[in-house]
């Protein structure tokens, strides 16, 4: 017999490097035994590379930025040039456990959006690690269809604009199809005029905050 069963056990590390944005409410007390909902957001494309400045052109951490009283933790990484956030679910992971442990935070009440790559990016983290998140918002993305049911049991929220050409609606339609399909709590806005760019209404909507804050773990 030319070949043996054998087992590998071994542990290994890896290092992690990101950078990020962390906005904290206003009236966050670091003494206070209140307990605050975390939304981590993942950004697009354009904003990769080592500018963090970047990352508060667009959606949760430009809203923290006007807004000092912004009422959620947020945590807002920067994806390196050239990578993708699948490349970077370790850091990610490990930038949220990190928050959690030295932070006010409600760890039944954390939240996970994104748009376009970040979009592409909610789906994908969450599908890894679907008992991590009260609730997902992805905007403009898409993932694979056939790993939609691990979300099953997790509110989802999508938006896509109809007459997006960079991330074609079918990419959120798929998604939204298969949920659906295993009866799961599924929302799914289209802006008919809207192109690419549907995350600003989105993230400019009260409402987006108010469902998110009305599902917990």
């Amino acid at each position: 017999m030319s070949q043996t069963v054998n087992r590998l056990e071994k542990q290994i590390t890896k290092p992690i490097q990101l950078q990020y944005l962390l906005h904290l409410p206003q009236s966050y007390d670091p003494e206070s035994s209140e307990r605050w909902p975390l939304i981590l957001f993942l950004h697009g494309a354009g904003e990769r590379g080592d500018d963090i400045e970047k990352v508060k052109i667009h959606g949760i951490p430009m809203l923290a930025e006007r807004d000092p009283s912004f009422p959620f933790i947020a945590v807002s990484p920067q994806c390196p040039k050239n990578a993708y956030w699948h490349q970077k679910q370790d850091g990610v992971m490990a930038l949220l456990d990190e928050i959690t442990a030295n932070y006010n935070v409600d760890d039944k009440r954390i939240y996970l959006t994104g748009l376009s790559m970040g979009g592409y990016g909610t789906w994908n983290l969450a599908c890894d690690y679907p008992d991590k998140f009260a609730a997902i918002a992805p905007i403009c993305g898409g993932g694979d269809p056939y790993r939609a049911k691990l979300l099953a049991k997790t509110p989802v929220w999508a938006f896509h604009g109809a007459q997006d050409t960079i991330v074609l609606i079918e990419e959120s339609e798929r998604m939204v199809e298969q949920l659906q399909a295993c009866g799961s709590d599924v929302r799914f806005t289209v802006y008919p005029e809207a192109k690419h760019n549907a995350w600003a209404e989105t993230y400019e909507n009260p409402e987006l905050y108010e469902w998110m804050l009305s599902h917990s773990r």
